[in-house]
């Protein structure tokens, strides 16, 4: 098909960042730092995170291959490429994540810069985290932002490597770790404590969703998260839709997009229990879409997680129920928020939402995104102020 593309916009380089700014974007970032700089508490349905949700405690799935996947990363980097790549666990780097474009807030070492044998043990750490399907999803986004190069001809803007990975702490197997990538429609972030893994924020979106022609035609993106939502909804009465449904308009943005770390989101829609139990299947269904994204052991735990507060678990609804409408939906509970959303074009030429540009996210609300909890509770049992792991109250 012929796309059409935006041309009345400013080029604003993915690799540098600009002397000057376009106001929108010195604006952005101007609060995406004030927003940084704010303690992190976490996504909340009331303002203060729920305390107890996620208690430190063994997994029985590994998490070795993961932490030697990392190591790997590491021992094949150069020293100035090592220092560009690493930062505390504890650190604020965490946050700083945009799915935008424009090079603002990026660090780590840009995968465009790596040798093929350098970046291929980095996306060897992506897979060890990530479940078959996981992976090719985010490779796949990867290419398709190599592909909106291609017909946008802007590579200055889009190619498949402008992606920074780092890594938080010294992978351990008993200490705390993680590692993040960050870029155009990819933003996946991964803690590491023990045998416990927390994948979230995860951040994943295209523009547009297919590849028609070139060197990546036949991909696309994101069709079991449109058809299993549009489903689920469909699936609902005429009363549960009404119930579901919380506004008409879609949003600009998800609401938990990048520096939304502190959002308070209030429960919204019809709640898991007052579904039919097919309807709860078709729930569950949508909800193993976005966590099948990690390694399979880890999944499980996290669904685990999730069914045991699916009777605080809310669907909502935006937008159209057709064959070809426009929507946003989202799954909230304790301890999990899903949000899909069709945007309007920033590279294509139409001002109005289409299923042409899919942004999607993953949140631990209650403040375990990055494994601040866990990580937190560690810091409670041990002291690493002496530069050593060693329980409080020890001499």
């Amino acid at each position: 098909m012929a796309w059409n593309i935006r041309h009345q916009r400013p080029v604003v380089s993915a690799r540098t960042k600009p002397q000057n700014l376009p106001d929108r974007l010195r604006q952005m970032l101007e609060q995406a730092e004030a927003q940084v700089r704010e303690p992190f508490k976490g996504i909340s349905a009331f303002g203060q995170p729920i305390r107890g949700l996620f208690p430190i405690a063994p997994t029985g799935v590994s998490t070795q291959p993961i932490t030697e996947a990392a190591q790997q990363f590491l021992a094949a980097l150069g020293p100035e490429q090592k220092t560009r790549a690493c930062f505390p666990v504890d650190g604020d780097a965490w946050r700083r994540w945009s799915n935008i474009h424009p090079y603002l807030m990026r660090h780590g070492v840009p995968l465009e810069d790596l040798t093929p044998g350098q970046r291929e043990r980095g996306l060897a750490l992506l897979a060890a985290c990530l479940s078959e399907r996981g992976f090719t999803t985010v490779r796949d986004v990867m290419r398709l932002n190599h592909f909106i190069g291609e017909v946008t001809g802007r590579w200055e803007e889009y190619g498949e490597w402008l992606y920074w990975l780092s890594v938080m702490g010294t992978p351990s197997a008993s200490e705390p770790w993680g590692w993040q990538i960050d870029g155009h429609h990819l933003i996946v972030n991964c803690f590491v404590l023990g045998d416990q893994l927390v994948m979230t924020p995860t951040f994943l979106g295209s523009e547009p969703v297919n590849a028609d022609s070139g060197q990546h035609a036949g991909i696309r993106v994101f069709e079991a998260e449109e058809a299993r939502g549009l489903a689920l909804m469909r699936a609902l009465s005429p009363e549960q839709q009404a119930q579901a449904t919380i506004g008409q308009e879609l949003p600009v943005e998800l609401f938990t997009a990048a520096f939304r770390d502190n959002f308070e989101m209030k429960y919204e829609g019809i709640r898991h229990d007052d579904l039919m139990p097919e309807q709860r299947e078709g729930l569950l269904d949508l909800l193993d879409v976005y966590v099948g994204r990690m390694r399979p052991g880890h999944a499980a735990v996290r669904m685990d997680e999730v069914r045991r507060h699916l009777g605080d678990t809310w669907f909502s609804w935006m937008g159209a129920t057709g064959e070809t409408g426009v929507f946003y939906y989202r799954i909230h509970s304790p301890v999990i928020l899903v949000e899909f959303d069709h945007q309007r074009g920033i590279a294509l030429d139409n001002d109005q939402p289409s299923r042409d540009h899919i942004h999607t996210v993953v949140r631990t609300p209650n403040g375990n995104d990055y494994g601040r909890d866990l990580l937190r509770q560690h810091y409670e049992r041990f002291d690493h102020s002496r530069g050593a792991h060693a329980p409080r109250g020890s001499v």
